[in-house]
C-alpha cells in the first residue's frame, strides 16, 4: 500500500489513470476503502488521478490534536511535493472543495484548473450544514437526517420512505458507518477534528484572489451546501463558471451529465 510521509503524518494515497495530472480531494469522513463517490473512471480515463485519505481519516495518520484548514491545504501540497508534481488540476467536492479553495489561495502557482462542487465559501458566502449537530441523534435518525440534507427530495416521514434517485449506495454506506461509529475511536476522533476545522472555514472575502480558471458545480436539491452557496462562489471567483447539476449533495452519483462536463472543462484550453 502506498504511503508518503508529509509534514507530521503518513498519507495513504492512490494513483490511477494516465494523462494530465489531477489531484482529487474528498469530502468529510471519506475513506478510500469504502467511498462510493468516486469518479467511476471519468477522471481516471483521461487523467493521472491522485486521491488520498486526508489527515484523521481512512488509512492516513490520525494525530489527536487540533487540525486547521491550513493544515489540510498544506498536506495536499506537501503530497504533491513528495510525488514530484509541480502543478495539477484540482478537483474537490464538499469539504474537499473547501480545502481546494485554501490550496488555490495559499499556493496559486500549483493549480492549473480548479473544480469545486457542493461546497461553500463560509462567512458571507454561506456555510455548509454543521454535521456536528447530529451528534445527539441515534444512528437511524442520523442516517435519515443526513440523507435528507444530501437531497431535499428524500423524505423519511412517509411510509414507505422516499429516497432520492441515485442515493442507494450512500444509504448502504451510511447504514454501515452510523451503526458502527463507536467501534473505531480513532476514526471518530479524526472525523471530529475534521469537522472542527471545517467550522472555521471562511474565505468569502478572499475569493477574488483565486487566479485559476474555475468551474463551480452545485446540486439543485442540495441542502447541505445549498445552491445559493455555490452561486456565491461562482459570482465572486473571477471568471468562474457555474454548473447546476440535477441532483443534491451527491450530484456526481445522480446526474450522468456532471462528470462529462467536469472532464470537458478540465480538458479545455
Amino acid at each position: 500500500m502506498p504511503f508518503q510521509r508529509v509534514r507530521d503524518i503518513d498519507i495513504y494515497y492512490e494513483l490511477h489513470g494516465s494523462g494530465p495530472r489531477v489531484l482529487s480531494i474528498s469530502g468529510s469522513g471519506n475513506d478510500l476503502r469504502s467511498n462510493p463517490i468516486r469518479a467511476e473512471g471519468a477522471l481516471e480515463s483521461s487523467f493521472t488521478t491522485l486521491s488520498y485519505d486526508q489527515r484523521g481519516l481512512g488509512q492516513t495518520s490520525k494525530p489527536d490534536q487540533p487540525y486547521t484548514m491550513a493544515d489540510y491545504a498544506d498536506d495536499a501540497v506537501g503530497l504533491l511535493n513528495a510525488l514530484g508534481w509541480d502543478r495539477a488540476h484540482l478537483v474537490g467536492f464538499s469539504f474537499g472543495g473547501m480545502v481546494a479553495q485554501h490550496v488555490a489561495l495559499r499556493y496559486p502557482s500549483r493549480v492549473d484548473r480548479l473544480v469545486i462542487g457542493c461546497t461553500s465559501a463560509g462567512g458571507a458566502g454561506g456555510s455548509s450544514y454543521d454535521i456536528r449537530l447530529h451528534d445527539t441523534h441515534d444512528p437511524v435518525t442520523r442516517r435519515q437526517r443526513s440523507l435528507e440534507l444530501l437531497d431535499s427530495r428524500c423524505d423519511f416521514s412517509t411510509d414507505p420512505p422516499v429516497l432520492a434517485p441515485g442515493l442507494e449506495p450512500l444509504y448502504a454506506m451510511f447504514t454501515r458507518s452510523f451503526d458502527h461509529d463507536g467501534d473505531d475511536p480513532a476514526r471518530a476522533m479524526g472525523m471530529r477534528r475534521q469537522l472542527d476545522a471545517r467550522a472555521d472555514h471562511d474565505v468569502a472575502s478572499e475569493l477574488a484572489r483565486i487566479a485559476a480558471s474555475t468551474l463551480v458545480v452545485g446540486g439543485r436539491f442540495d441542502q447541505q451546501a445549498p445552491l445559493a452557496n455555490n452561486e456565491y462562489l461562482a459570482a465572486n471567483i473571477p471568471g468562474a463558471r457555474l454548473l447546476v447539476a440535477d441532483g443534491g449533495h451527491a450530484f456526481m452519483m445522480q446526474d450522468p451529465t456532471a462528470w462529462p462536463m467536469i472532464v470537458g472543462f478540465l480538458q479545455s484550453s
